[in-house]
């Protein structure tokens, strides 16, 4: 087994050597307490639980190699639920018990509502998920990183794949008046009216949850859109979808990496087939994305889901930074972070000065025979 820390390739041997010759600064205790937090039940369950499977994967594999400086990963996971109100509780339960960094959260509004509480302790947090701009860009949560890009980089791609592959000029843009959802929709709006190429015949927000969207799919058919790009999550999205095909709208249906994950093809079935979502660019030519994959498949027997691999990436992001800095403290974690390469599934990444990853970003998906394939 070999882990990706500093940009390098370390045997196992190796990583025990260096645990044993490298003193824990300013890490107490016997071991170094890593909160994962994120959806674990619920609708969502499908973005958080990937995340956990990639923390307990790599915190085995950096412990069975001797730790890091010596001491060992704990991990301490924590159901949130994608619930901002819930995040809180979360936060603060983590933080309690003496997380020193955190893997998480998953959903932006909750990442969000969790963030202060984390601050106010100097805890490092790593999403490989919350891609609302705002986390990073407005400077007020200096704890937080993300090893995937934020959505504006991720409405741009989507924009561009309608205005540019599709060929449409009449758009109508639709969320779910989340954090996330209307985040990314504000963008794709705000791209489609730059681009001087294309009309907004719609935008409006919907009810997460309800049980009937026929209100919204008539909009759509009325304002005589060709696609309609979606702000949300899958639960919505795949009733949207169903109820347009049972309308028979021709409308291209086009969402974001909220979507992109084989509950929405699960859920929406047929109905799902031909849609676009936008996820993570496909890291299938990167050796540790399969290393990474493999050890998935090896411990759990299945699918390894959405956001493993920039779960897994930001586990090795933070280990390295940790063995690096010698201290879990939050200035010595974010000097190497911002400073250091690191090689991981998603790409050899560092971090700006805002939290966000260097190297990363989105593709475009079609569901097709019910698989997300990428679109070139």
């Amino acid at each position: 087994m070999k882990l990706a820390l500093s940009g390098k390739f370390v045997s196992t041997a190796a990583c025990v050597m260096m645990a044993l010759s490298v003193p824990a600064m300013g890490i107490a205790g016997d071991t170094i307490k890593f909160g994962v937090a994120g959806p674990h039940s619920g609708d969502l369950a499908s973005y958080g639980l990937p995340s956990v499977n990639a923390a307990k994967i790599v915190a085995k594999q950096v412990n069975d190699a001797g730790g890091i400086n010596g001491k060992m990963i704990e991990l301490l996971i924590e159901d949130d639920v994608c619930k901002p109100e819930i995040a809180t509780n979360t936060a603060t339960k983590l933080a309690s018990e003496g997380a020193e960094v955190v893997l998480g959260h998953i959903c932006s509004g909750a990442t969000k509502a969790a963030l202060p509480i984390y601050k106010d302790k100097g805890i490092l947090v790593m999403s490989p998920s919350a891609t609302n701009p705002a986390l990073t860009q407005s400077g007020d949560y200096p704890n937080f990183f993300r090893t995937i890009a934020p959505d504006d980089a991720q409405a741009e791609v989507d924009v561009n794949f309608v205005l540019e592959k599709l060929g449409y000029t009449k758009i109508a843009v639709v969320h779910d008046k989340g954090d996330y959802g209307k985040g990314f929709a504000e963008f794709a709006k705000k791209f489609l009216e730059e681009s001087g190429k294309a009309e907004v015949v719609l935008f409006e927000g919907v009810t997460p949850g309800a049980v009937d969207y026929s209100a919204i799919v008539l909009k759509i058919r009325k304002s005589g859109a060709e696609a309609v790009i979606f702000g949300g999550y899958h639960p919505e999205a795949s009733k949207i979808v169903g109820q347009m095909k049972k309308k028979r709208l021709k409308t291209t249906f086009i969402s974001d990496d909220g979507v992109k994950d084989m509950t929405f093809i699960k859920v929406a079935g047929k109905n799902a087939e031909g849609a676009y979502a936008s996820g993570p660019q496909d890291n299938a030519s990167n050796p540790l994305s399969k290393v990474a994959i493999e050890a998935h498949k090896a411990t759990f027997n299945s699918d390894h889901g959405a956001f493993y691999e920039n779960a897994y990436s930001a586990m090795l992001a933070m280990v390295n930074a940790i063995k690096m800095a010698g201290s879990t403290d939050l200035a010595a974690l974010k000097k190497v972070l911002q400073t250091e390469k690191v090689e991981t599934p998603v790409g050899n990444i560092f971090f700006n000065e805002m939290g966000d990853a260097v190297g990363v970003g989105f593709s475009v998906y079609q569901v097709q025979d019910g698989k997300f394939v990428e679109m070139k």
